[in-house]
């Protein structure tokens, strides 16, 4: 045989190979490679978290609120978040759903019953984002094939709103992109039934998740599903307006206008959607300004090569995109903390749904580009992801100087120690996370709680202070009505009312 022929004949017995390999076996193997990466993710995305936390750069805001709402839940008892009802004067009883409503938690407190700490809560949300690339790789291997949907997966699980989640504390997001992904994909494998109960656990996430479930309608509408998109449609605007309206003043919410951001353009949801159709020109230019607003919508559309333009099911996204540019916040508007979290996995989706659209228009002119086109775009889009990784918090797990303690660290750890089990303690907002588990934490701002412990820090800025020197007049403050100074050192000082 010539070295020719043999040439030409090795991908013919190769391709032979393959087919004599048993199906359940190749699935097998998709599986297991699946599976190794949904676990690498996980096991970075807990080191990512669980080295800030060791490091004091954790927070009551928003850890120790999550941690004390899932510890109640655990006990059989009201998911009571003392830290945020005292910061809100809402009292010591004050429950979590009153705040944000997120009865999901409820599920993670078997979690407790192994390990009471808020670092549960960390691994927790590590396993929760990952496990949105198993669903991921479903609908990406029915459109584009089982080489691609792996690069698709690992381009999920290295994008930065997943980091910017992971890297800050443990927040509600983290059943999103999971649940949003299974919905998606349940529903285009024609099993509209599991879709629905995903999308009803989506609206115990949030009291704004009814936008995203009534967005999904709008798509299914659109796509020809009218009476089931009808139904979305209804099911998420209804659970909106009595969430919001009924549910959570009923349970103790802060009144008309808790956490309202939208005083520019109106006081209710009426009033803001009236103000929408009044002025469509006023609404698209409060979209893009300021220009933080275009570069987050860039940020979350360019890595997937703009491919979720292509797609109807970009809709998804849309309510919640513009519910957070509406607002009057700033920091909903950028690629900080974890607010782009709740729609990485549709636009992951309606990008790959793109790339299949765009497939079949490029297959009427030439077969061959079109069989190529999903795996170089597959391809591209892992790159890209892996390429940014430095630019957000994953990329912290590469630098050495993350895993090197600043020398406050050990005074932090010892003014902690000074604080008995079992208190309330007012905790500075880096120092509260570490005391969660044993003791009732609030927030130690300006405004005095009367907690027979406090636990300050008069160095470096801490949140909700103005700066240092505020932090420092509260301490004398403290003092001054009765407080002994029982711990001081590098800034970090150990009040006790006798």
């Amino acid at each position: 045989m010539s070295a020719v022929t043999a040439t030409a004949e090795e991908p013919v017995e190769r391709t032979q190979k393959t087919r004599d390999v048993p199906a359940f076996l190749r699935g097998r193997r998709h599986g297991l490679t699946l599976g190794a990466l949904v676990a690498l993710a996980t096991t970075a995305y807990s080191v990512l978290g669980l080295v800030k936390f060791s490091a004091f750069k954790a927070s009551v805001f928003d850890l120790v609120i999550f941690d004390q709402a899932v510890r109640g839940y655990a006990r059989f008892g009201p998911p009571t978040a003392p830290s945020v009802g005292m910061f809100y004067n809402q009292g010591m009883d004050f429950v979590q759903p009153a705040d944000h409503f997120s009865p999901i938690l409820a599920v993670l407190a078997p979690l407790y019953w192994i390990y009471n700490d808020p670092r549960t809560l960390i691994v927790a949300q590590a396993a929760l984002l990952s496990l949105a690339a198993v669903p991921v790789w479903h609908y990406t291997c029915r459109r584009l094939g089982p080489v691609p949907a792996h690069l698709v997966a690992v381009a999920y699980l290295v994008s930065w709103p997943v980091a910017q989640a992971a890297g800050f504390d443990f927040h509600e997001v983290a059943f999103v992109p999971l649940l949003s992904a299974i919905m998606i994909e349940r529903a285009d494998a024609g099993k509209i039934r599991y879709a629905v109960l995903a999308a009803l656990g989506i609206l115990l996430v949030k009291e704004d998740m009814g936008l995203l479930v009534a967005g999904f309608g709008v798509y299914l509408f659109l796509t020809r599903r009218r009476l089931a998109g009808t139904g979305f449609v209804l099911l998420g605007v209804g659970a909106l307006l009595l969430i919001r309206g009924v549910v959570m003043p009923l349970i103790g919410s802060g009144g008309e206008g808790f956490h309202w951001a939208y005083g520019s353009r109106g006081a209710t949801l009426g009033e803001v959607a009236l103000s929408i159709v009044r002025d469509p020109f006023g609404t698209v230019w409060q979209m893009v300004s300021p220009e933080i607003k275009v570069d987050t919508l860039a940020y979350l559309l360019w890595p997937m090569l703009l491919a979720a333009l292509l797609s109807p099911l970009v809709l998804v996204a849309v309510p919640l995109l513009v519910e957070r540019f509406l607002a009057d916040r700033p920091q909903w508007w950028g690629t900080d903390f974890q607010y782009n979290a709740f729609v990485v996995a549709i636009l992951v989706l309606a990008a790959v749904d793109g790339v299949h659209r765009l497939t079949g228009w490029v297959r009427r002119r030439s077969p061959e580009k079109a069989r190529a086109l999903g795996g170089h775009w597959a391809f591209a889009v892992c790159v890209i992801g892996l390429t940014l990784v430095p630019r957000f918090a994953l990329g912290n797990l590469v630098e050495s100087s993350f895993y090197i303690e600043e020398p406050s660290v050990a005074a932090a750890r010892e003014a902690v120690a000074k604080v008995p089990d079992g208190v309330v303690v007012e905790a500075a907002n880096n120092v509260g996370p570490a005391l969660s588990a044993r003791a009732t934490v609030l927030l130690w701002g300006p405004q005095a709680h009367g907690a027979p412990w406090i636990v300050a820090d008069v160095t470096r800025w801490t949140f909700p202070f103005g700066g240092p020197e505020v932090q420092q007049q509260r301490v004398d403050e403290a003092l001054r009505t009765g407080y002994v100074k029982v711990y001081d050192r590098d800034g970090y000082v150990v009040l006790n009312r006798p």
